[in-house]
């Protein structure tokens, strides 16, 4: 799910300062690594890097005492309903648990629920795993479940996931290890997101007695991960510390501690990584691939670039015009200026990865044969011209986050001259631009933003949902009726070739309205020092407890 918010949690990362990079699922010259591979055939001289993705980065020889690990920001909350952005959900992913577990091959596995059940369509029964401790000692029950998930529907608590319980009609324990949870009508996402932040589970003791102080610095969190919260410095740094209680043997932590440290320069994040002050961090700024080689890798996610148009009722509002400004934009030129080289044209706003668990025809279906708009002035000036195109300004926030973001700006606003209209980048600071996916009132006047969209889950229907009629993050107030009732039938409809179907509908239909502009597909980017390994590099490091698998090399 994503969906909302992911909207916002995208909106964010990019916000924040699109600092990050998503990533995508690639195709192309990136292909499926074994370990050890990264970036490689780097071309320092030229700023560009040619790229495998690589699915382990080798065995850990032995534990460590500690590692430290950089983050672009400062988490503002370590409360799960609040955790939607990087900061936050690549902490927690380490120290809570959700009832499901998302792989780094991107499979969904048993977590906290050892197994579940759908009777009929609006049901879902999960059995709780026994024996599980929390962080204090204390043992996991149904009712810290039925708690934990609850809140999610509490207004007062105004979770950021609050859409992906919109079908929910009742939570309730059924068993001292079980609980079954009513849905209002089929909703076919629902258990996927019990692998992401919808589905964390915290100790219900816990949540009451802190109150509203409960995330924060001074009270943390109580959850049931490899890694509990051990303290928080405003301003500086998070620490955790192993759990030696914890339930699953195949993911004890090899390392005593881990020291998150905030470095909001993508200059000082380098230097920091050649320096050695810290050991390693996600989301590698794109214009150090190359001088970083070889201890950059990259691996699978599901996020793309994209152009949101946010105002479908000025100059952008004629599907022509959208169609000729993706046609007029140099993707290939912002892969090579902005991100080393290292990405893949978008001609969906999923990547292919979304589509894993699709049947076969309809991944393929999914994936190929998808409305394209390839790099072409002169064609894309003459359809603007069509559309009644002579000059409208356009209006392109922006932030000063770093120089892919920059780039990528400038290279739109050239696209838009090259078409005809005329362009003007209106610079905002970085809570202003975050402003952009949460408040209407900040979008006034604004005609496209970009972000940097990740899914939660392995489900095009994760994205897709941001652009229903009424979606809290549909900023352009998109709406098509077609679009919607292709989208509501994925959404109810279980069997997997239904499903994949009607997403396809639903996707054909958003490719060709444009109201988000896809850019380009990123994998997910690591640095990792010369003193440890063992980590997995995916997208599915946001809720997937991977600090537990670092070890020393």
């Amino acid at each position: 799910m994503t969906v909302t918010i992911r909207s916002r949690r995208t909106a964010m990362a990019a916000a924040t300062a699109l600092l990050l990079a998503g990533s995508a699922a690639c195709s192309g010259k990136a292909g499926s690594g074994g370990s050890g591979s990264s970036a490689n055939g780097s071309d320092p001289a030229a700023g560009k890097t040619s790229y495998t993705l690589t699915a382990d980065t080798g065995t850990p020889k032995g534990d460590l005492d500690s590692f430290t690990w950089s983050i672009f920001a400062e988490p503002p909350s370590l409360d799960y309903t609040q955790a939607f952005d990087y900061p936050p959900n690549q902490v927690l992913a380490n120290v809570c648990e959700s009832l499901l577990r998302w792989n780094p091959d991107l499979t969904t596995s048993p977590g906290l629920a050892t197994d579940w059940k759908n009777p009929d369509p609006k049901t879902w029964v999960f059995d709780i795993r026994p024996g599980v401790k929390f962080h204090d000692g204390t043992t996991l029950t149904a009712d810290d479940v039925v708690a934990s998930l609850s809140r999610n529907m509490d207004p007062n608590v105004a979770s950021v996931w609050a859409n992906q319980y919109r079908n929910v009609d009742k939570i309730e324990k059924t068993g001292p290890l079980q609980v079954t949870m009513h849905l209002k009508s089929p909703d076919s996402t629902f258990l996927e997101y019990m692998a992401a932040s919808p589905g964390t589970v915290e100790s219900a003791a816990t949540l009451s007695a802190d109150g509203k102080d409960y995330g924060g610095p001074a009270k943390g969190v109580n959850c049931t991960g490899p890694f509990a919260f051990q303290s928080w410095q405003p301003g500086q740094s998070i620490v955790l510390k192993r759990f030696d209680d914890y339930w699953d043997p195949s993911l004890k932590a090899h390392s005593k501690q881990v020291k998150f440290t905030f470095i909001g320069d993508p200059t000082a994040r380098v230097n920091a990584f050649q320096t050695g002050e810290v050991d390693g961090g996600w989301m590698v700024p794109p214009g150090s691939y190359a001088q970083l080689a070889p201890n950059v890798y990259f691996g699978k996610s599901t996020t793309v670039a994209d152009e949101v148009v946010s105002n479908l009722s000025g100059p952008l509002g004629d599907p022509r015009v959208r169609q000729a400004l993706l046609m007029a934009t140099d993707r290939k030129g912002i892969i090579n200026a902005g991100d080393g080289g290292v990405g893949e044209i978008a001609d969906s706003l999923v990547t292919p990865d979304n589509w894993n668990n699709a049947p076969d025809a309809q991944k393929k279906a999914g994936t190929t044969g998808l409305p394209a708009y390839p790099y072409d002035k002169a064609k894309a000036k003459a359809l603007a011209q069509q559309a009644g195109v002579h000059g409208q300004q356009v209006v392109i926030a922006t932030s000063p986050l770093d120089t892919q973001t920059t780039i990528i700006t400038q290279a739109i606003a050239q696209a838009c001259t090259d078409i005809g209209l005329t362009p003007k980048i209106d610079t905002i600071s970085a809570d202003k631009y975050t402003a952009l996916f949460t408040d209407p009132a900040a979008r006034k006047g604004v005609d496209l933003f970009l972000t940097f969209w990740y899914t939660s889950v392995t489900d095009p229907l994760d994205m897709y949902s941001s652009l229903e009629t009424g979606a809290y993050s549909n900023y352009g107030s998109y709406s098509n009726k077609d679009f919607d009732a292709a989208f509501e039938q994925a959404v109810g409809s279980y069997d997997p070739a239904t499903r994949a179907q009607a997403t396809q509908k639903a996707q054909q239909i958003a490719l060709t309205d444009l109201p988000w502009l896809p850019l380009y597909f990123e994998p997910v980017s690591v640095y990792m020092g010369s003193k440890i390994t063992g980590l997995k590099p995916s997208i599915d490091y946001l809720y997937y407890p991977w600090a537990a698998e670092i070890g020393a090399k």
